[in-house]
């Protein structure tokens, strides 16, 4: 397969996701001031996109509270900061069984909601991006599952385009990328698709080249992607991503670490991925630049 790297690319910050990271490092932000303010830092550092969701600011806990992402938006919209604001749709499709043996009733941490009420959020804020997780999938930890039926998917597509707010696919396994594409060919999302290929959570697609590349192949030829993957991989995935000719996510959400115990910020991890990339003699895409690509309604301060 030849290279064919994009003469510019982007960078998406994942600035504090919904893992139980909150009490490992100090820079992971909780308020929506703090939220805020990181995805301002990164802004300035270099990120085009900022993808956000929102924390209980007391126990650091992930929300789906539309008071803070209202908060979160406004403070950003009010800065003289311009970046391209994606907001989480993943919230509310969290299934943890009892045990292993006794699944049913289910246990603490269940939040299993309706389509409508999973898009709540993006009514109130109406951000750029939005993203849709395209699949039920087991994670790391024991039994819980993140669970988005074909049913809901098709549902939470619809609420999005009506809504005008660009679907970004989130695709942690190849079924993930199969769903999508049928997505799209029944009209709910809209060109140009845009599809986030999250490698190496477990227990979807590892992270070996082998399988980043089977994803990336397996992609429609006008679809534009980016990809990421954890921990100590994460700046290994910002080369590995420029070369398959996509774009670059790094952040919080994905990775504590600037460098062997060295916590990061989010602004020194998209520092790094910018060096790399522009190493790469590749340019950095401004967020008016993403805005053109991929057909973004910017809204004003609401």
């Amino acid at each position: 397969m030849p290279l064919k790297l994009r003469e510019r690319a982007f960078i998406t910050a994942a600035i504090t996701g919904s893992g139980s990271t909150q009490d490992r490092s100090p820079h992971v932000p909780r308020s929506p001031a703090e939220i805020a303010n990181a995805a301002i830092d990164a802004a300035k550092a270099g990120a085009a996109i900022v993808h956000c969701h929102v924390r209980d600011p007391e126990t650091g806990t992930p929300s789906r509270s539309v008071a803070l992402y209202r908060q979160v938006t406004q403070a950003i919209r009010e800065s003289e900061v311009d970046v391209v604001i994606n907001l989480t749709s993943g919230m509310g499709g969290d299934l943890v069984l009892g045990s292993s043996e006794k699944p049913l009733p289910l246990a603490e941490g269940t939040d299993l909601v309706g389509a409508s009420e999973r898009v709540e959020h993006l009514v109130a804020c109406l951000p750029e991006i939005t993203t849709l997780d395209c699949g039920t999938m087991n994670f790391a930890e024991a039994d819980y599952v993140m669970t988005n039926t074909p049913g809901t998917l098709r549902a939470m597509a619809k609420l999005m385009q009506e809504l005008e707010i660009r679907v970004e696919i989130e695709a942690f396994d190849t079924g993930h990328l199969w769903l999508a594409k049928n997505l799209a060919s029944e009209g709910l999302i809209d060109n140009p698709v845009m599809v986030q290929l999250c490698m190496g959570i477990p227990w979807g697609a590892p992270d070996d080249l082998n399988t980043f590349m089977a994803m990336v192949n397996n992609l429609p030829e006008n679809w534009i992607h980016s990809a990421f993957s954890l921990g100590k991989h994460q700046m290994a995935y910002v080369a590995a991503a420029i070369l398959s000719g996509g774009n670059v996510r790094v952040g919080l959400e994905d990775n504590l670490w600037l460098e062997r115990g060295i916590l990061a910020t989010n602004a020194q991890l998209v520092e790094k991925a910018r060096r790399i990339i522009e190493n790469m003699g590749v340019a950095i895409m401004t967020p008016e630049e993403v805005r053109t690509e991929l057909n973004l309604i910017k809204r004003e301060i609401n």
